[in-house]
């Protein structure tokens, strides 16, 4: 069931985003060679404990840490370790759900660690316009298959493989609601888009296959094909005069 919100709730929301937004902010520019993804973890849930919020993954289904840190090919849901630093020429992926009052706000970046070999770059940016081209056709009126179609075929074009075994999703007092929103499909398919719904828009794309498999931990999915991927994610309201992002941060593409 898609649940509509009310401007109180799309409010409630817009703090938690905000937290999310600012908190992804201050870890990309901590991202660097030596780094390590828990020092990464620490400091975000600290950041957002400090801000009046809570770290929504933490203890989710038993994901034990605050941001999900997935490196190079790791596509979703790494777990941050002390063992794990970054170094150079490394991606690095930061999902994160921040929860204020009972509302969650989700978001996600790709961040390159110092110097990136110009394919991956080119990953990065087109993977974060994507998110954009997508977010383009969040219109009343429109429909989920619009903004999935919109990624997919950006993202194929330049060959790159479009995941599918992981999608966005609706988001409000729960951190996963309805609709499903794939990264792929059809335009003029699925549910029909009105004002109050609150969707996280995350493409998740990669520089070969779009196949994953999950590791022993349960939780991190890398590429089969070993290359890497990278996620970008904001989360949107639909309004009567087109997209609303509540995640924007200061600086909107991360990726020149």
């Amino acid at each position: 069931m898609i649940i509509l919100k009310s401007p109180h709730e799309i409010e409630c929301i817009r703090k938690a985003s905000q937290l999310t937004a600012d908190t992804l902010t201050m870890l990309a520019d901590m991202v660097k060679p030596g780094v390590t993804t828990l020092e990464l973890d620490t400091i975000a849930e600290e950041y957002i404990r400090s801000h009046g919020g809570i770290p929504s993954c933490k203890g989710y289904c038993g994901f034990p840490a605050t941001i999900c840190a997935s490196v190079n090919e790791e596509v979703v849901h790494g777990i941050p370790s002390a063992k794990r630093k970054l170094k150079n020429g490394d991606v690095i992926s930061i999902d994160l759900v921040s929860s204020v009052d009972g509302y969650h706000g989700d978001s996600a970046i790709t961040v390159p660690v110092g110097h990136v070999k110009p394919d991956v770059m080119k990953l990065l940016k087109v993977t974060e316009e994507s998110l954009f081209k997508g977010i383009e056709q969040v219109k009343v009126g429109n429909r989920i298959g619009d903004i999935s179609h919109a990624v997919q075929s950006y993202c194929e074009k330049y060959g790159y493989g479009v995941v599918r075994d992981f999608v966005g999703h609706g988001l409000g007092r729960e951190m996963h609601e309805d609709p499903q929103i794939p990264n792929y499909g059809e335009p003029g398919h699925g549910p029909l888009l009105k004002p109050g719904m609150v969707l996280c828009i995350e493409p998740m794309i990669t520089l070969g296959t779009h196949k994953v498999r999950v590791l022993g931990d349960d939780w991190t999915a890398v590429t089969t094909d070993g290359k890497a991927a990278a996620h970008f994610e904001h989360t949107v309201v639909v309004t009567e005069n087109g997209p609303h992002i509540l995640t924007m941060r200061a600086e909107p593409r991360l990726i020149k």
